[in-house]
């Protein structure tokens, strides 16, 4: 027991740490894991044994894994990505798994062997695939749209993928049958659970959420992603099989959203232990004594994944540039990659140097990837001087559509705010031209005779191609702040005079984007509690124009009156916990401020400020003045953050400060 509860210590303290260090260096945390898995392990420190218990339980990290990208999946998604999913996806896996059974044999590997291999090597990491693509918002770009098609391909590949290893670990010599039986146990178990599941699921989650319990919530979603992997298990299939099922079933429901929130620190906290015990795979002896080979391995694999994601993608029809962009986003090993080399493993088909050789690799692969990843589009070009001509071209035709506008609107972004705000542009006959990273929103909106144009309005030829130094205003609509601070750069860095209107989620980025060169920051949150204040106003019979002239009011005070809010006990998300708040403080005859005057109180030594003043019997608040004297009963409503709200309770009742 006790070394256990050791071992538990050893590994959440290095995990703390490891994963805190691997942030600040922006590498992903599952490298976090590994470095802990290799350092602690058999085959280095041997701090930590290698116990059958210890894999049982990282194992769940791969059905809640399994569980996440169900939930990514629905059956519309499929069908409007079929070209890229199947056509693009399917070629890359086919081809990376015959070529890795050629070079298999080559190598004298067995079959089953160089099988696992192959299917190891062809999957991709979604986690830093997608947190890069958002970071640099890229999802929207066609090489955005093509890696996440190829990667929704590879993680439903995985499935097969198991399906068949457990086949082939079954070692019998009549495998075909074995194959066929699962392929036909899988096929009646997945017509049952997708023909009754998804009313089944519907009814029940109604039914628990009616209760209001969020802790009877969770456990629900883990009741029903463990029943689904323990039926496909019973019915001899993988417990990823059912964990998968049950989130696509899952994601055809309204709860699909809240059941992905109340998942995730069980998923990352399981799928961190199973990464450590992947990481006490890898020898490191191994990776030192054979570095050279490991390194051109590694060179080797990064061209042909690359090459052939950049022959597939011209294939398909687009621009060689827009292939190899794609082919370097995908190119390094994923998470399932280590799914697949562990059941390998576990199923006695891969072992000793080819697989130690295989996990360098892999590992190798994921910690260079963020940073090739990050100059993509500066490697394309490099590499493809087509590439280079082709973004000129999409300069030249931004020019043109422009060139006659004079005293016009930038408008960034042409989502559902940016077509909203065109059409009020249009309606007052002020003119404007839209620029959108969206291909197929850009072809349908033109097409409809909107002026909006393909073009990446981070960058300063785009933009002056837009006609910036003509333009009147530029407008921001991303809902995203890091797009939006990108294009606020550019224009303050050249053009600062130039007025630019911001569109944010709530008033947590106001101060960042006005520094960042925005004229105005419209929170969406704010503005839509003005429209309901004044919608309610006017159903309570308050005269129209009393309504209009108290939010131009508000409007004119820039939100003073909104900024902060009171947090409640279900307002404990990490979003909003830096937010300004407001909190009221009763003063009782005990307290050190009885009987002192609002100037004597030192309330910016704690940055908070006093919004309102009430007193008992009067109705309306009191706003705070200097000679006002506290007496008890008074009521302080104060703004700041949490910690210094605590900080200021504590100075108005004792007077002492921190």
């Amino acid at each position: 027991m006790f070394d256990s509860l050791i071992n538990l210590l050893l590994l959440l303290t290095s995990s703390v740490f490891a994963v805190g260090l691997f942030r600040i260096l922006g590498l992903p945390a599952m490298l976090a894991y590994f470095a802990i898995g290799i350092v602690l392990g058999p085959h280095a420190l041997s701090l930590i044994a290698d116990e059958e218990a210890g894999r049982e339980v990282a194992e769940f990290g791969i059905v809640f894994l399994m569980f996440s990208i169900g939930l990514e999946f629905s059956l519309p998604k499929l069908y409007a990505m079929r070209k890229t999913l199947f056509g693009l996806g399917g070629g890359q896996v086919v081809l990376t798994l015959l070529a890795s059974l050629l070079l298999g044999k080559m190598a004298g590997l067995s079959v089953t062997s160089a099988f696992i291999i192959g299917a190891a090597l062809t999957m991709s990491s979604t986690a830093i695939v997608s947190k890069i693509l958002m970071e640099r918002v890229d999802l929207n770009s066609r090489h955005g749209r093509l890696s996440i098609g190829v990667l929704l391909f590879q993680d439903l590949a995985v499935i097969p993928i198991l399906v068949l290893i457990q086949t082939l670990g079954a070692h019998s010599d009549n495998w075909t049958d074995v194959l066929g039986l699962t392929l036909l146990k899988s096929s009646i178990l997945l017509f049952l659970l997708f023909k009754f599941g998804k009313n089944i699921l519907n009814f029940w989650f109604e039914l628990v959420a009616k209760q209001r319990s969020r802790e009877l919530f969770v456990l629900n979603v883990l009741m029903v992603t463990l029943l689904m992997a323990a039926a496909t298990n019973f019915a001899g299939l993988s417990y990823a099989l059912g964990a998968f099922v049950a989130g696509m079933l899952i994601s055809e429901t309204k709860y699909r959203y809240q059941v992905e929130s109340d998942i995730a620190p069980f998923r990352d906290i399981l799928l961190g232990l199973f990464f450590i015990s992947v990481g006490m795979l890898l020898d490191i002896t191994v990776l030192y004594q054979h570095i050279v080979l490991i390194l051109l391995l590694l060179a080797l694999f990064l061209l042909f994944k690359i090459g052939l994601i950049a022959m597939l993608t011209k294939f398909f029809g687009y621009e060689l540039g827009v292939g190899v962009r794609t082919g370097i986003i995908l190119g390094q090993a994923g998470e399932f990659s280590f799914v697949i080399l562990a059941l390998g493993l576990q199923t006695q088909l891969i072992n000793g140097e080819a697989l130690q050789l295989v996990l360098s690799v892999a590992v190798l692969s994921m910690v260079v990837a963020p940073f090739i990843i990050q100059i993509n589009g500066r490697l394309a070009r490099k590499l493809v001087r087509s590439y280079t001509r082709n973004s000129s071209k999409v300069v030249d035709a931004i020019q043109e559509q422009s060139m006659e506008l004079d005293g016009h609107v930038i408008i960034c972004g042409y989502g559902r705010s940016g077509q909203y705000l065109g059409r009020f542009l249009r309606e007052e006959n002020i003119p404007y031209v839209a620029l959108d990273m969206d291909s197929t929103r850009v072809q349908e909106a033109a097409s409809a005779g909107e002026n909006v144009v393909y073009g990446d309005a981070g960058r300063r030829a785009v933009l002056e191609a837009a006609g910036l130094k003509r333009a009147k205003a530029v407008i921001i609509s991303y809902a995203e702040t890091r797009g939006t601070m990108k294009v606020l750069h550019v224009i303050s860095e050249h053009y600062p005079q130039l007025p630019v209107i911001v569109r944010t989620h709530d008033d947590s980025e106001m101060d960042a984007l006005r520094d960042a060169g925005a004229a105005e920051v419209v929170p969406e949150i704010l503005e839509g509690s003005l429209m309901l204040a004044s919608h309610a106003l006017v159903t309570l019979g308050v005269p129209l124009n009393r309504v209009v002239k108290r939010i131009r009011l508000f409007r004119e005070e820039r939100y003073k009156m909104f900024k902060g809010y009171f947090r409640g006990v279900s307002d404990t998300d990490n979003a909003t916990a830096t937010l300004p708040q407001l909190h009221s403080v009763e003063v009782y005859k005990n307290f050190y401020v009885h009987g002192l005057r609002l100037d004597h109180i030192p309330f910016e030594d704690f940055a908070v400020e006093v919004k309102q003043l009430r007193r008992p019997n009067m109705p309306e608040p009191i706003m705070p003045r200097p000679d006002i004297v506290m007496t008890e009963g008074d009521v302080l409503v104060l703004l700041g953050s949490n910690t210094a709200l605590i900080a200021m309770e504590v100075y108005l009742i004792s007077g002492r400060k921190p």
